[in-house]
C-alpha cells in the first residue's frame, strides 16, 4: 500500500513538470510573456533577430528589455530602443500590459498606434522619439492621466496638440521637438501645471502663446520654442521666474529685450527675432549666466556696463551679432575668463581691438567681422582658438607670424577686406583667395619658406637673414618712392579733375541704358540727401551715388528689370551696394514714398536682401540694397557668367561685378556651389522661410508678386536671400497690373495675386533646384519618347506615377538621400497645384522642407 502511494506521487510529479515545461515553451495566452513575445515577433523585421529578444524557457522578468517590480511578479517597464521594430504597434500585444509604467521604443520605425494602446492607463513615462509617425496625435493621449514624461520628438506628427492635454495634470517633461505640428499652441497645455521642461522647437507652431502661458507653469525650468513662427512680446516670459533655460530663437517675437530677464537664467537664446531695447538697462543677476545669444535682432544702445560684465564670470557663450548698437569702442571683456565663444560681428564697433582679448585663455571662436575696427591685430589666445573672423574691418599692419603659423590647425579663419599685409609663403593659393581677399599681401623678400622654418636658436643664420632683409627693404622702399613720385603728378591731376567735376555738378541729369532713358530732375546733386537707415550719421547725397556709379555709367549696369536698371557701386569707398532706380514713376508723394521706404527698411530677416536706404531724386525713387557677393540662383544654376544680361523681363537682376578683379569680389562657380543636395535644400528652405516671414510675420502680409530663381541671391556667407519684396506698393496700377502677369513659367495659372501665387512661384524654384532645369524652354523627356511642354507639367506627370526620381538633376543624385529629393519634388507638386486652395501655406512648406533636411 505504501509503495503504491509513493509511485502515484512520483508519477504526478513527473506529469506536472512536463505540463509546466510545455507551458513555458508555448507561453500562456493572455499572459505578459505572451503579449511581449507577440509584440517582438510581429514587429521585428528579422525573425532571427527577434528570437534573441525573449526566451520562453525562462521567466519574463529575466528577459532582456523587460523590467519588473521588486517582487519580480509584474512587468512595469519595456525599454527596447533601436531594434529595427517596423510598422504599426499590433493589437493584443503591449497594449494589454495593464501594469506597464515605463515604455521606451525610441529610434525604431514604428508608424502607428494599436487600438488598445490607449488602455495603458498606468503609464508614467512614454518615449516614442525618432520613429516614423506621420499622423495627427490622437486625442486618446488624454487617457494617460498618470503620465509624467512624454517624448514624441523627431517624428512627423502633424496638425495640432489635442486639447485633451488638459488631463495630463501630472506631466513634468514634454518633448515634441522636430515634428510638423502646424497650429497655434492650445490653451489645454496650460493645465499641465507640473511641467518642468517644455520643448516644442522645430515645428510650424504659429500665432501667439495661449492666454496665461506665462503663469501656468510655476515649476518650469526649461522652455524651448525655437524655429517656429510664434508671435508675441518679451513680456510674456517675464513672470517665468523659475526658468534657467530659455530658447525662443527663429520666431517672430517683438518688444523690449529688457522685459525678459527675470529669475536665475543660465542659458538664453533670443536670436533671429525682432527684439529691441537697450541691454545695458537690463537689471539682472548675471552671475548665473552661461550662454547668451541675442544675435539678429533690433537691439540698440550701448553694450553691457563694466559692472554687468564683472558679474558674468561664468559666461561661456556670448553672441550679440547683427543688431543696431550705437557706435562704441571694443567691449571690456578682460574679466570674462570662462568665455569660449564670442561673436560681435555687425555691432557697429569702432577703434582698436582690445589687448585684453589675449587673456581669454579658453576662447575657441572669435567673430569681429563687419565692424569699423582699426589698428593692428593684437595678441590672440592661440592655444585654444579654432574659429577666427576679422573680415570687413579697417585693420592695418602685418598679420602676426605666430598667428599665420596657427592657421593650419584652425577650423575656420577669414581676414578678408582689411588693409592687412602678410607673408603667404606657408599658405595655399586657395587659402589666400578665400580668406585674405583684399589684403596687401606684401612681404620682405628675405621672409621666404626656408627662413621661416629655421629655429630661433640658430643666431648666426638669423643675423645674416636680418641683414639681407634690411638691405633689400631699403632698396625696395627707394624704388617704391621713386615710382610714387612718377605717378604723383598723374594722381594729382586725377584728383583735381574729379574735384572740378564735382564742383559743377548740377541738374537735371539724364542717363541712358539699352532699354530706357531716365531723368533725375534735381538742381544741385550735393543737396539731395541719401538716407542710410542703420548709419544715419553718414551724410551721403545724390552726388555720392553719381560718384559710386561713375555717373550711372553703363559699365556699372548690372541688369534691367520691370522697375528699372540696377547699378553696382561703392559708397564712401567701402560700402558695396546695389542701386535700383525705380524709373516707372510712382503715385505716391515724396513723404509717402519716404514712409514706405522706411517701413521696408525695418523688415529684417536672415533670408531677405535688406534695404539699406533710399534717395528721392526728383520724381525718381532710388532703392539702395546690400550687395550680394555671390550672384543669384538663376545664374548659378545655369552657369551664366557674372553680370550676364538676359533679355527676359526682370528675370536676371544680377547684382554681381562683371570683372571679378574690381573691388576684389570673388564669385564661386555654380559647379562648386550647387553640386550637392544639402546646399540646394539649404537654398530652398531659406527662400521658404523668407516668404513665410513676409506672409505670416508682417502686418499686413506682404505679397512678393514675382518669386523666381533670379530673385534669390547668395550673400557673402552663401546664405539664400530673397530680393525685391514690397516695392510694388510704391508704384501705380500700371506696373502692378504688369506684375500680375508674372514671369514666364512662374506665374500662377489662375492669374490672381495672393500669397498662394507666391507659393506657386516658390514651387517652381524648388523644382528648378531639384531638377536643374528651367521652367520653360528646356528638354523634358518622358519615358514614351514624348516631351512635356514645360517643367511643371513634366514633374507633375512623373510624380503622379511615382517616377519622380527620373527628374532629379544628375549632378546631385549621388550627393544625398534620393528619397529626400523625391519628397522635395512632391512638395513642389503641392505648391504648383492649379487651384490655389490646394496649395499649402508657406508656413506648411517650411515644415515640410525641414522634415527632409539632410542630417
Amino acid at each position: 500500500m505504501g509503495f503504491a502511494v509513493l509511485a502515484s506521487i512520483v508519477i504526478l510529479t513527473l506529469f506536472l513538470k512536463s505540463t509546466y515545461g510545455q507551458q513555458q515553451d508555448q507561453s500562456i495566452p493572455n499572459s505578459d510573456e505572451y503579449f511581449i513575445s507577440q509584440f517582438f515577433e510581429k514587429m521585428s523585421t528579422n525573425s532571427t533577430k527577434s528570437t534573441h529578444l525573449y526566451n520562453l524557457s525562462s521567466p519574463v522578468c529575466s528577459w532582456q528589455f523587460v523590467f519588473c517590480d521588486a517582487n519580480q511578479q509584474t512587468v512595469i517597464g519595456l525599454i527596447a530602443p533601436n531594434l529595427g521594430l517596423t510598422g504599426p504597434i499590433p493589437d493584443t500585444t503591449i497594449g494589454k500590459l495593464k501594469t506597464l509604467q515605463f515604455l521606451d521604443l525610441n529610434t525604431n520605425q514604428i508608424n502607428d498606434f494599436s487600438s488598445d494602446f490607449w488602455s495603458l492607463t498606468s503609464l508614467k513615462s512614454l518615449n516614442l522619439s525618432n520613429n516614423n509617425f506621420s499622423i495627427n496625435l490622437p486625442t486618446n493621449i488624454g487617457n494617460f492621466g498618470s503620465l509624467e514624461k512624454l517624448d514624441l520628438s523627431v517624428n512627423n506628427f502633424v496638425g495640432n496638440i489635442p486639447e485633451s492635454f488638459t488631463s495630463l495634470t501630472g506631466l513634468q517633461n514634454l518633448n515634441l521637438n522636430r515634428n510638423r505640428f502646424d497650429s497655434v499652441i492650445p490653451l489645454g497645455i496650460t493645465s499641465c501645471h507640473s511641467l518642468t521642461s517644455i520643448d516644442l522647437s522645430v515645428n510650424n507652431f504659429h500665432g501667439s502663446l495661449p492666454q496665461g502661458f506665462d503663469t501656468a507653469f510655476p515649476k518650469l525650468k526649461s522652455l524651448n520654442l525655437a524655429a517656429n513662427l510664434i508671435t508675441g512680446k518679451g513680456s510674456e516670459f517675464s513672470k517665468m521666474v523659475s526658468l534657467n533655460y530659455l530658447n525662443v530663437s527663429k520666431n517672430l517675437f517683438k518688444g523690449s529685450v529688457v522685459e525678459i530677464f527675470n529669475g536665475p537664467l543660465e542659458i538664453v537664446d533670443l536670436s533671429s527675432n525682432c527684439f529691441e531695447g537697450h541691454i545695458s538697462q537690463v537689471a539682472f543677476d548675471w552671475s548665473h549666466l552661461i550662454h547668451l545669444d541675442l544675435s539678429d535682432n533690433e537691439i540698440s544702445g550701448m553694450f553691457f556696463s563694466n559692472f554687468t560684465l564683472s558679474q558674468a564670470l561664468n559666461l561661456k557663450h556670448l553672441n550679440l551679432a547683427k543688431n543696431r548698437f550705437f557706435k562704441q569702442s571694443f567691449i571690456q571683456i578682460s574679466e570674462l575668463y570662462s568665455l569660449e565663444y564670442l561673436n560681435l560681428s555687425e555691432t557697429n564697433m569702432i577703434g582698436h581691438i582690445g589687448n585684453q582679448i589675449s587673456e581669454l585663455t579658453h576662447l575657441k571662436t572669435l567673430d569681429l567681422s563687419n565692424n569699423h575696427l582699426v589698428g593692428k591685430i593684437p595678441l590672440l589666445p592661440f592655444k585654444t582658438l579654432q574659429n577666427l573672423d576679422l573680415s570687413n574691418n579697417n585693420l592695418t599692419g602685418d598679420i602676426p607670424f605666430s598667428l599665420l603659423q596657427k592657421l593650419q590647425w584652425m577650423e575656420r579663419f577669414n581676414f578678408s577686406y582689411n588693409n592687412l599685409s602678410f607673408c603667404d609663403s606657408e599658405l595655399s593659393v586657395e587659402t589666400v583667395r578665400s580668406a585674405f581677399i583684399g589684403s596687401t599681401n606684401s612681404c620682405p623678400i628675405a621672409a621666404n619658406p626656408t627662413f621661416f622654418k629655421k629655429k630661433m636658436h640658430k643666431q648666426r643664420g638669423l643675423k645674416v637673414a636680418l641683414g639681407l632683409a634690411t638691405t633689400l627693404i631699403i632698396l625696395l622702399v627707394g624704388l617704391l618712392l621713386f615710382a610714387f613720385g612718377c605717378r604723383k603728378k598723374t594722381r594729382m591731376w586725377d584728383v583735381k579733375k574729379s574735384c572740378n567735376e564735382e564742383n559743377v555738378i548740377s541738374g537735371p541729369f539724364s542717363f541712358k541704358t539699352d532699354s530706357t532713358t531716365w531723368v533725375a530732375d534735381v538742381k544741385v546733386a550735393s543737396l539731395v540727401p541719401v538716407v542710410i537707415f542703420e548709419k544715419p550719421l553718414l551724410n551721403f547725397t545724390f552726388s555720392d551715388l553719381l560718384s559710386a556709379t561713375s555717373n550711372f555709367d553703363q559699365g556699372t549696369l548690372l541688369a534691367e528689370g520691370r522697375f528699372g536698371p540696377v547699378y553696382r557701386g561703392v559708397l564712401g569707398g567701402t560700402v558695396h551696394v546695389a542701386i535700383k532706380v525705380l524709373v516707372h514713376g510712382s503715385t505716391m508723394t515724396d513723404d509717402e514714398a519716404a514712409a514706405e521706404f522706411m517701413h521696408l527698411g525695418r523688415i529684417k530677416h536672415p533670408n531677405l536682401v535688406p534695404l539699406m536706404g533710399y534717395c528721392l531724386a526728383g520724381e525718381q525713387r532710388i532703392a539702395i540694397y546690400d550687395y550680394m557677393e555671390n550672384g543669384n540662383l538663376h545664374n548659378l544654376l545655369y552657369d551664366l557668367p557674372l553680370g550676364v544680361h538676359v533679355n527676359e523681363d526682370w528675370s536676371t537682376d544680377t547684382w554681381e561685378d562683371q570683372e571679378t578683379n574690381d573691388n576684389d569680389i570673388q564669385n564661386v562657380g555654380s559647379e562648386a556651389l550647387l553640386m550637392t543636395w544639402r546646399f540646394r535644400h539649404k537654398i530652398g528652405l531659406g527662400t521658404a522661410r523668407a516668404l513665410a516671414f513676409l506672409h505670416h510675420g508682417c502686418s499686413p502680409p506682404i505679397i512678393h508678386r514675382d518669386v523666381k530663381a533670379s530673385s534669390v541671391y547668395l550673400d557673402y556667407y552663401l546664405e539664400p536671400r530673397l530680393s525685391d519684396f514690397g516695392l510694388s506698393k510704391i508704384f501705380g496700377n500700371r506696373v502692378c497690373d504688369d506684375m500680375a502677369l508674372g514671369s514666364p513659367g512662374y506665374a500662377s495659372p489662375d492669374g490672381a495675386i495672393t500669397t498662394k501665387s507666391d507659393v506657386y512661384g516658390f514651387g517652381m524654384v524648388l523644382l528648378e533646384l531639384i531638377t536643374g532645369k528651367k521652367p520653360v524652354g528646356d528638354e523634358y523627356p518622358n519615358e514614351d519618347n514624348s516631351k512635356a511642354q514645360d517643367l511643371v507639367s513634366w514633374v507633375r506627370g512623373l510624380v503622379r506615377v511615382n517616377r519622380g526620381s527620373r527628374a532629379i538633376d544628375p549632378k546631385i543624385r549621388a550627393t544625398g538621400d534620393e528619397g529626400q529629393m523625391v519628397e522635395g519634388l512632391k512638395i513642389g507638386y503641392l505648391c504648383t497645384a492649379d487651384l490655389s486652395s490646394k496649395r499649402p501655406s508657406m508656413q506648411q512648406v517650411v515644415g515640410l522642407l525641414k522634415d527632409i533636411e539632410p542630417v
